[in-house]
């Protein structure tokens, strides 16, 4: 009955971390091409600290200056993400975002926190699922909503070798244009099959469809399709490797993406570990 009564306050502690989320969200448009992932469900564990680097260039995009944002063709984007994990069912990650650009030489952009919780294993819930709320600033060269606030539900699966993983993520501007759009609907998913212990591929899919009461016509849509290895080559690393296409008339029409982590455990061990 103690382990039930765990799971009950611990759902009521769940449910009221989405209801807060919720509260806050009321949409912006997204962030851009800096840090290119579908979210897995699981969180780092505590006194581990993630280190990962999102490196992303876009051979074919945007060539123009529109409204003051900066053009993102020929933009490579470097990406620092640092997570460390709280206890078993939580994480804090904090992103540095940087631009390099022909004529424009190594910016800064801006600078996001995002904390997430997840539904504990001991609740053997049939796919593992968490939620992540992040807000931030980026400066206005690159992105017209400088504030802007995002919540991603994730929702994840592994049945043999195949993986899948959602994230129907909601988004709101607090400052800029999209300030009066409402909520705004940014989904990502991606599905994975492995082909050895170390080699896995797949595909990745991202999507901005406006408003989540009036989705945008699909050529102001942004929409991008990659297909990815992930190298399995060790627990302590995280390696992926893309290529995307984007579509739709409001996408950048190619983007190269890879992602190096490295897990670094912090934690006192004894002799015996």
């Amino acid at each position: 009955m103690r382990n039930a009564g765990w799971r009950l306050r611990g759902s009521v502690v769940f449910m009221a971390a989405v209801a807060l989320a919720l509260g806050f969200a009321t949409a912006a448009r997204a962030q851009g091409n800096y840090e290119i992932q579908v979210y897995g469900a699981d969180t780092v564990e505590p006194r581990n600290l993630m280190v990962e680097l999102h490196s992303n260039f876009t051979p074919e995009g945007q060539k123009y200056v529109i409204d003051g944002v900066y053009p993102t063709n020929h933009q490579e984007h470097e990406t620092l993400e640092l997570t460390e994990g709280i206890n078993d069912w939580s994480e804090v990650g904090f992103y540095v975002f940087t631009s390099e650009q022909a004529g424009h030489g190594v910016q800064w952009v801006g600078d996001h926190i995002r904390p997430r919780v997840r539904v504990p294993d001991s609740w053997h819930w049939p796919v593992g699922v968490s939620l992540s709320t992040e807000v931030g600033y980026q400066r206005a060269v690159y992105s017209p909503d400088t504030w802007t606030w995002e919540l991603r539900p994730i929702v994840d699966k592994t049945v043999g070798h195949w993986y899948f993983a959602v994230n129907p993520a909601l988004e709101r501007t607090w400052h800029g244009p999209d300030v009066n759009q409402g909520l705004g609907f940014a989904p990502g998913a991606t599905f994975t099959y492995d082909i050895s212990s170390e080699v896995n591929l797949g595909l990745e899919y991202y999507a901005d469809y406006c408003r989540i009461t009036s989705p945008c016509g699909l050529h102001e849509q942004q929409q991008q399709i990659f297909a990815v290895t992930n190298l399995n080559v060790s627990p302590k690393w995280e390696i992926n490797i893309g290529v995307g296409v984007g579509p739709t008339a409001a996408t950048d029409h190619l983007i190269v993406k890879g992602i190096l982590g490295r897990r670094f455990d912090w934690g006192h061990h004894s002799a015996v570990d």
